[in-house]
């Protein structure tokens, strides 16, 4: 890749956080046992990381997607993004997921065709929804929608390519280091 802009920023320590991002990390803290550094960054703009967050815990809670296709869906957009954190992150997430083979992580990291037909066509649509900015040609709407799935579908992956957005263009800007429980998943965008 060429080389881009990085901030100075760093990230934000919990207790520093303020009112605005201050229960986001702390909230963070409980439910994952630590505060990922993507959020302590991302906690310069706590607008950014409210935002984040809710729209992320949208498309878990309101998609209509599997869990396992939910990996496959943020692993996609992410490497498609170039997101050097994200992929570690959703790697090692889709690691502990007993629905997805390793096979299937490591084809949707390395940009390969996927053993899972389904999962291919869904990996691939969401490649192209970002590649097309939104304006999905007939034909690939057409093959996304004869692998089993639906136009509400569609409108889920907008929703997670708006999240992915959020946090991959952050970590772009503010090179995020990748935490230590994501570190066995280190991946390097290609091209």
């Amino acid at each position: 890749m060429s080389e881009h802009y990085e901030m100075d920023l760093g990230p934000v320590a919990e207790e520093e956080a303020g009112e605005l991002a201050g229960p986001l990390l702390e909230q963070a803290k409980q439910e994952l046992g630590f505060v990922p550094k993507m959020y302590a960054h991302m906690a310069q703009s706590p607008g950014l990381l409210s935002t984040y967050l809710h729209g992320y815990e949208q498309f878990r809670e309101q998609s209509h997607f599997s869990a396992a296709e939910q990996e496959v869906v943020f692993l996609s957009i992410s490497a498609e993004n170039g997101c050097h954190y994200c992929v570690a992150a959703h790697s090692t997430l889709a690691d502990g997921n007993d629905d997805l083979d390793e096979a299937v992580i490591d084809a949707v990291r390395e940009g390969r065709e996927l053993p899972d037909k389904k999962l291919g066509a869904l990996s691939h649509f969401c490649r192209h929804m970002v590649q097309a900015r939104g304006r999905p040609e007939p034909n690939q709407a057409r093959q996304f929608l004869e692998a089993g799935y639906r136009d509400h579908h569609i409108l889920d992956i907008v929703l997670a390519i708006g999240v992915k957005t959020l946090s991959n263009y952050a970590n772009h800007v503010l090179n995020t280091e990748v935490d230590e429980a994501f570190s066995p998943r280190q991946w390097t965008p290609q091209g």
